[in-house]
């Protein structure tokens, strides 16, 4: 993975504080497509993970909040949401600060050294990866609802690759044997990016705006356009993932 993923991160957190910054009180405080949550809540969920990724990078022996807690991962950062809420101005500095941070402290950090984070250990890049994905992932979750454009990028890429790559994590968790899978996905420029064997039984190919959606549980796999192949194509679809828990 290119070094590249930490200035695209940065790209990609820009755009959504860009939209931030332009937010009314009403807004901030209207329902987002996260169920349940605010876009304050949103934004709030996603200081306390910017802060977990400095803790983490700096090698400090602390247990992030969700990880010491009993409940599922979900479950406890609602819980972290529910215990924190302070008004939209202070949320808003405090991932400003918090995003400004965990990026300096990726790319500070040592890149062959494993980092805790939810589900595993992950090397600096990656773990920047997964930032990008949630990030963009919640910036659907405020833009929408707001009826604010929010046009796909080529940093997508990223998110296709992470969907992918974590595919064997997707069907662990699913219960199920990992397969194979070859995906021929269209860029927002037109272009193809390709994953997986292409002698791989199974295949996916479409748009991947739509796969990194379906990936971030934005899109039902069946209202997806994607075009699933082979006795295991539909199922990766069904299990795939942009993140942890």
């Amino acid at each position: 993975m290119s070094i590249a993923i930490f200035d695209d991160l940065a790209a990609e957190e820009e755009l959504l504080e860009g939209i931030l910054a332009g937010l009314d009180e009403q807004a901030w405080q209207s329902a987002s497509a996260a169920a349940g949550w605010t876009i304050a809540d949103v934004v709030l969920h996603l200081a306390q993970t910017e802060e977990a990724v400095s803790i983490t990078a700096a090698g400090d022996p602390q247990l992030s909040q969700w990880q010491s807690r009993t409940e599922g991962v979900d479950e406890a950062m609602a819980a972290m949401v529910r215990a924190e809420r302070v008004p939209p101005e202070e949320i808003f500095q405090r991932w400003r600060t918090a995003r400004h941070r965990a990026l300096t402290a990726l790319r500070q950090a040592d890149p062959q050294r494993p980092l805790t984070w939810v589900a595993a250990a992950l090397k600096p890049r990656t773990l920047a990866t997964t930032r990008l994905a949630e990030h963009w992932a919640h910036a659907l979750d405020i833009t929408g609802p707001l009826g604010i454009d929010y046009p796909d990028s080529m940093r997508l890429q990223h998110v296709a690759w992470l969907g992918h790559s974590t595919l064997p994590y997707a069907f662990a968790l699913a219960g199920e044997q990992p397969h194979d899978l070859y995906c021929e996905l269209t860029a927002p420029d037109g272009t193809i990016w390709r994953y997986g064997p292409p002698g791989a039984d199974s295949s996916v190919t479409g748009p991947a705006a739509a796969f990194c959606r379906v990936g971030a549980q934005r899109l039902a796999a069946q209202e997806s356009g994607l075009v699933a192949q082979g006795p295991y194509g539909m199922a990766a679809l069904l299990v795939l993932r942009n993140y942890a828990g």
